[in-house]
């Protein structure tokens, strides 16, 4: 988070953030907001340091609180929260594709960041054919990759061929040529030895509409 941001849901600490969560967890799930005392408590600090960090919401625009009413903090519109963000995706629990099991719900997060994350820049492409069908890799999908040029034999990358060609194929490294390997037996392999690998498949998803 860069501290220049004018964004003040952007200038949090975290502990201010941990006030902000309780406030709006007590009026979710409670109806009303928690008191300064029983913030204190929940977080193990004193009451007096959450005065403290709950004038500086107020001077942030978060947070408002009516003088003389201990249940009167209220979040304003400009309250934001890391896990109400549009790629975290509640995960509830697991369900069977093979024999039946009891479903059981488990509260969870899936959080599209984390899961494609990477110490390399990520990108996306979307698929267009069929020839990685077999890698459960179809015409619509879009494949998530990390931009690197440095495959190990049987991964699936983004392969620049003759600097105009791309192509989505498994890479292997043989002799003197490079072997990029379709996965459906309708496409034969493509040899070459003037290939730039652009990325490296990590992922990929498919809406069904």
């Amino acid at each position: 988070m860069s501290p220049a941001s004018t964004d003040p849901a952007h200038c949090l600490t975290p502990r201010q953030l941990e006030i902000l969560t309780s406030i709006r967890d007590s009026r979710r799930n409670r109806g009303y907001s928690p008191t300064l005392q029983e913030i204190a408590d929940q977080l193990g600090i004193s009451k007096i340091t959450v005065f403290e960090h709950v004038d500086a919401l107020i001077k942030k625009g978060l947070v408002t609180r009516r003088s003389n009413k201990a249940r009167s903090l209220e979040l304003t519109s400009l309250a934001k929260f890391p896990d109400e963000r549009p790629t975290l995706i509640p995960l509830v629990g697991r369900i069977a594709a093979g024999r039946p099991i009891e479903a059981i719900e488990v509260p969870d997060a899936l959080d599209l960041e984390g899961v494609f994350s990477s110490r390399y820049p990520v990108r996306c492409l979307t698929v267009s054919g069929d020839s990685m069908i077999d890698e459960q890799i179809r015409d619509g999908d879009v494949v998530i990759y990390e931009q690197r040029a440095n495959p190990r034999n049987g991964n699936t990358v983004v392969a620049l061929i003759d600097g105009e060609e791309a192509t989505l194929k498994k890479f292997y490294k043989e002799k003197n040529r490079v072997r990029l390997q379709p996965a459906n037996r309708k496409y034969k392999p493509i040899y070459t030895r003037n290939v730039v690998i652009q990325g490296v498949v990590i992922g990929v998803i498919r809406r069904f509409r």
